[in-house]
């Protein structure tokens, strides 16, 4: 929900409102001749997209061009989304134009370490590499010419950023109802594995927490008087037979910009649903609010957003509250009555599931193959070393065995030199001891 509300500061169609409008507060006096302080633009958030860093300091060193921001100033949406703004650029101080071809090299790195990063991880896993998804990342900008920031470049990131922002509702509501389906699934499964008596109580229980969900307090179309009058009444104290639409604008303008952002209108649905989610009920799914809130924001700007700039003005709002439209009396209908599946579609996601289970199995099945032939494997390995070591060791106790017989045995042909006795010197060789007469004997 945060980049939902974020998306609505920042639709790069909406450049110029970011670049050089200067909001009015409310309530300064126009006629008195004390100098207005100019007011600072309010700062965008996130919008959600993968580039978000690189658009916004992109739009920041392109706000500080006085040439830029006249021609700006005087463009209307059309010129923007054309790409006739785009061809500004050339007259763009080359100092701003340095730091634009600086913030492309960043971006172009930054980029190459993520498309490496995926490139690894999917092949690591397995997965065939989609390299023209990989290579879809780079659709904000020339990644021709690496080096600088040219024409090119700034109407590849309009044209992406536009295109990007229109879909993110359409990605938020795809999302959604494959959160439906899958919280459907998980039951249908939970009820396959219980007893029949056990199914019967889930089944009833279901139907009683559904029921109760669906009581609740009339819902007041959005944008409608009853529903603004409501907010005037409940969020604002005020007495709604005082009800003035352009009291109203004003007070709910947050950042008094004089346009009604997708996060302001938001705002005014609080009250709209809290009447049909509490988060601390077991039946209000809060995820199904937020659904609700962006179903909410989208009828009325499809109703009062008349130049699709995803802003109302207060013009268009004024306008709005003078259309039969605005007393529009039916109930607005909630989510309880607007399936957003059919049973077909839960079908085939149900068979998209069992499908990626079973490529999950198979795969499981091929990597435990693997992993009984490296082991199996593993253990041939392990016995061939054993054996080895055994024939290493038994060579080496025969090696140590004749050293041992080498030692205790003379040499063949050898004979034992003559020992005198009382000496233990022996004789050199061809002496013969004769017998030494011992004195005083005959």
């Amino acid at each position: 929900m945060v980049r939902g509300k974020a998306m609505a500061h920042c639709g790069l169609v909406l450049l110029s409102l970011w670049l050089c409008v200067q909001s009015v507060p409310i309530g300064v006096d126009n006629t008195k001749d004390k100098p207005q302080e100019e007011l600072e633009p309010p700062q965008s958030a996130d919008t959600g997209l993968h580039y978000d860093r690189y658009l916004r300091e992109v739009i920041e060193f392109l706000e500080k061009d006085p040439h830029f921001k006249e021609k700006l100033k005087n463009a209307n949406m059309d010129d923007i989304k054309q790409g006739k703004l785009a061809k500004e650029l050339d007259f763009v101080h080359h100092n701003f134009r340095t730091k634009l071809d600086e913030l492309k090299r960043e971006e172009m790195s930054r980029l190459r370490m993520l498309i490496r990063a995926k490139h690894d991880i999917q092949e690591g896993n397995g997965r065939t590499v989609d390299h023209q998804a990989l290579l879809k990342q780079f659709e904000h900008l020339n990644h021709g010419n690496p080096d600088t920031f040219e024409v090119e470049d700034l109407d590849r990131l309009i044209k992406s950023a536009t295109n990007d922002l229109e879909n993110y509702d359409k990605g938020r509501h795809d999302e959604f109802k494959r959160y439906e389906m899958m919280k459907e699934h998980e039951r249908r499964e939970r009820l396959k594995n219980m007893n029949e008596e056990d199914r019967k109580r889930e089944e009833l229980q279901y139907e009683e927490l559904r029921k109760k969900h669906a009581k609740h307090p009339k819902v007041n179309h959005p944008g409608s008087e009853d529903q603004l009058k409501e907010v005037w009444k409940e969020a604002d104290g005020l007495d709604p037979e005082d009800f003035d639409p352009k009291t109203f604008f004003k007070m709910h303008d947050s950042n008094g910009d004089g346009f009604f952002d997708e996060n302001e209108l938001e705002a005014l649905f609080t009250k709209e649903l809290e009447k049909v989610y509490n988060p601390d009920n077991e039946e209000d799914d809060m995820v199904e609010m937020e659904e609700e809130r962006l179903r909410m924001r989208e009828h009325v700007m499809n109703e009062v957003d008349t130049n699709k700039d995803r802003l109302v003005s207060m013009s268009e709002f004024l306008a709005a509250t003078k259309k039969e439209d605005f007393l529009q009396k039916d109930e607005w209908e909630t989510l309880d009555q607007n399936p957003v599946y059919t049973e077909e579609e839960m079908r085939e996601y149900e068979q998209h599931l069992a499908n990626e289970a079973n490529d999950i199995n198979m795969k499981s099945a091929e990597l435990q193959k693997q992993r009984e032939q490296l082991e199996r494997q593993q253990e041939e390995l392990n016995a061939q070393k054993l054996e080895l070591q055994q024939a290493v060791d038994e060579m080496e106790r025969l090696k140590a065995q004749n050293s041992n017989a080498e030692v205790k045995q003379p040499a063949v042909g050898s004979e034992s030199a003559p020992v005198v006795p009382g000496n233990s010197q022996p004789l050199p060789p061809g002496h013969q001891q004769h017998d030494v007469p011992v004195p005083g004997h005959s």
